[in-house]
Formats: C-alpha cells, structure tokens, sequence
C-alpha cells in the first residue's frame, strides 16, 4: 500500500482531507441546522424566521417550477408547507429530503478541495449551483406532471433516485470541465511568467 501513487502524493491526500472535511461540515451541518429551523427537538424561533437556509431553496424550487410550468401553460398554486399543485389537479409537497443539499455539498467540497484562485472557485460553486438548483427544478416539474396526468415513472425508478443519477452526471461533466478549466489556466499562467 505504501508505494501506490495516490498515497504519497500529498496533494491528493491534502484534496481527500479537505474534501471530506468540507463535505461532512455542509452535509451534516444541514442535517443539524434542520434541527433549529424545524418546529420540535432544538427549534430555534429565530433561527427559523431568519436563518432558514434550507426553506429559502424550498421556495426557490417551487418559484422555479411554477415558472418552467407556466412556460408549458401549466398554471399550478402553492399552499404552505412548500406544497405545489396543478389548479383544480393533485400536488407535491417539497420536503427536506427534496432540496438537493447532499448533491450541493459534494459540488462545494470538491470545488473548495481544488487548488484554484478564490473567484474562480467562487465562479464554479455558483455556476455548479445554479446547474444541479435546475436540474432539480426539471425533477420537480416532472413529477408534478406526472402525478397528474398518471404516468409512471422510466424504469421503476423513484424520482428521487433519478435526480441523484442526473445531479451526479452533470457534478461529473462539471468535474471534467473545472479540471480542463483549470489545466488551461495553469498552461496561460506558465506561458505568461516564461514567454521564452
């Protein structure tokens, strides 16, 4: 084990611990942060009010589906308690669970694990956003349809389950495309201290 490459490379035992480290203190910060914004356990009013993070993507995903459905002329109504639904037609209820927090934390922690300048981290982590925020919203919308016009679900998958495979499919396509970025901008900066 000692002479395998991925072991004595310092950068990438560096990479692993930063990643694990930021992955765990976003995926399980969220976890505990729930805790204070959720009504029972260690609820914090304030916290809840002001604070709540993971409501305001809530929000944001039903803002962001009853916008890609209107395009469709699809006219939907929210209810508290992040419901959604169809005018005069059944509805879907955005739970903790359908935010996407696991897929964004993996996204932030391999962006910040990177060796990159601070913007251009800053840059990724929006753009990676904004991505996998979107994909969500299809995912949404989707099962919305779905719920109301009886369709079932390709392959027996849930639709849980079928974001996490189309999220980690755009994270990897994003990978690939920070690692190029990052390879170029190394060559430029090489180029530009020896032009000789």
């Amino acid at each position: 084990m000692k002479d395998n490459f991925f072991f004595k490379n310092l950068d990438f035992k560096q990479f692993i611990i930063k990643f694990l480290a930021v992955f765990a203190f976003l995926y399980f910060g969220t976890f505990f942060w729930i805790g204070f914004v959720a009504p029972g356990g260690y609820y914090s009013e304030f916290a809840a009010k002001h604070l709540d993070y993971v409501g305001a993507i809530k929000t944001s995903l039903l803002f962001g589906t009853k916008t890609l459905l209107s395009f469709f002329d699809i006219q939907t109504v929210e209810f508290k308690n992040h419901i959604i639904r169809f005018v005069n037609g059944k509805g879907v209820r955005i739970a903790y669970d359908c935010v996407g927090y696991g897929v964004y934390s993996f996204w932030i922690a391999f962006v910040v694990a990177n060796k990159s300048s601070f913007t251009r981290k800053i840059k990724w982590i929006i753009i990676g956003l904004f991505l996998l925020w979107s994909v969500n919203v299809i995912r949404i919308s989707l099962f919305l349809v779905s719920v109301n016009k009886n369709w079932e679900m390709p392959l027996g998958i849930n639709h849980h389950d079928w974001f996490t495979i189309v999220a980690y499919a755009v994270i990897f396509l994003m990978i690939f495309a920070f690692d190029k970025n990052n390879n170029i901008q190394k060559i430029n900066k090489s180029v530009s201290e020896n032009p000789n």
